[in-house]
């Protein structure tokens, strides 16, 4: 008997959880609305967490931005207005997906100019080792090499 009480009470508190993570009371009445913001959830990002959108942390505070978003949807706003909001109050790193913007190009063109500039001084270094003579002995090593050799005959 102890082993179908424990499943039940297993699934009793693993229902509970799920009802609770999801509080139908915060949803908007309007399924197009609610759709948006979900959307929008999965587009943000979530300060606490920082590796996570907003719709699938469990942080107080990304459960505060999906209120803020509800509430923006509610008010009318459209989504670049919304996300435009966010990014005014936390930065742009609360979107997921960057922006289109030249600092962001700088970003990503960076560490690509880099290794680019990378290659073109090794390939100037190596052509012009490959390039550039030995400069010729003096009479002194000369003299110093032919010394050397009728050494290494004898």
């Amino acid at each position: 008997m102890r082993g179908p009480l424990r499943a039940a009470l297993a699934a009793s508190a693993w229902l509970s959880l799920c009802a609770a993570s999801a509080d139908p009371a915060d949803r908007l009445a309007d399924a197009h609305q609610e759709a948006r913001a979900r959307a929008l959830f999965r587009d943000v990002r979530c300060l606490v967490c920082q590796s996570e959108s907003i719709d699938e942390s469990d942080a107080t505070l990304a459960h505060d931005l999906r209120q803020l978003v509800r509430q923006q949807i509610r008010e009318g706003r459209s989504d670049d207005q919304i996300r435009a909001f966010l990014v005014s109050r936390y930065g742009e790193f609360v979107l997921l997906t960057p922006r289109a913007s030249l600092g962001n190009a700088v970003l990503w063109a960076g560490p690509l100019a880099v290794v680019a500039g990378g290659l073109i001084v090794l390939m100037l270094r190596r052509r012009g080792r490959t390039a550039t003579e030995p400069a010729p002995l003096t009479v002194e090593e000369e003299a110093r090499l032919e010394k050397l050799i009728r050494r290494e005959r004898f």
